[in-house]
């Protein structure tokens, strides 16, 4: 007689990020995506504060379309003396990003928030990853703009791709730097209660 097995829990991703839905690809994962489209705009007391703040709104502007799922917001941000780094809106802000993070360490900060659907119960946390910055010359980072590979990603930097050789080091968890630290989505789901192998692929 055949056992029976618990069907596996539908996982959402409000977020556009391929690099995000990419982690959990690998992670043997099937996310479906649904874009929040919440304005990320909002003011907050520290980088951690505004990543969570962030993190949370997107997942519950996506929740109340996903019944019966577990739906995941994620959020970025690179915080240099200080100051948080989103996505650069132009290439005079990729230059001006590099020109203060060149040669020196930055903290990339992710909010992740899991909502469970089924249960109306909700956890967020926060992930933090140090990063050591080369020091791309000229010529290097006019090219790496050209690419339009840091237009679309906080911090203007990637630890993949083109970017992968302006990054000398990372101290703390490499798939946070992606956007989604999977240590930290494993203890989100068991304060939940829900086994990460439920949803395996």
């Amino acid at each position: 007689m055949a056992v029976s097995q618990a069907p596996h829990r539908r996982l959402v991703l409000a977020s556009a990020s391929p690099a995000r839905r990419r982690v959990l690809v690998q992670a043997g994962f099937a996310p479906d995506v649904v874009v929040s489209g919440v304005d990320e705009d909002i003011e907050a007391i520290s980088t951690e504060s505004l990543v969570r703040e962030l993190a949370e709104r997107k997942a519950g502007a996506v929740a109340p379309r996903c019944p019966d799922t577990l739906v995941l917001g994620c959020d970025s941000m690179l915080e240099v003396d200080g100051r948080a780094r989103g996505k650069p809106k132009d290439e005079s802000e990729v230059r001006e990003m590099w020109r203060t993070q060149s040669g020196r360490v930055g903290t990339l900060w992710t909010g992740h928030c899991l909502i469970d659907t089924a249960r109306h119960v909700r956890r967020s946390a926060v992930a933090q990853t140090s990063v050591h910055f080369g020091e791309p010359d000229d010529e290097e980072l006019s090219a790496y703009i050209a690419s339009g590979e840091p237009l679309g990603v906080a911090g203007a930097f990637t630890i993949e791709g083109r970017g992968a050789p302006f990054v000398v080091g990372i101290d703390g968890d490499p798939g946070n730097v992606l956007g989604l630290s999977m240590p930290l989505l494993r203890s989100l789901l068991r304060e939940l209660g829900v086994p990460l192998t439920d949803l395996w692929m």
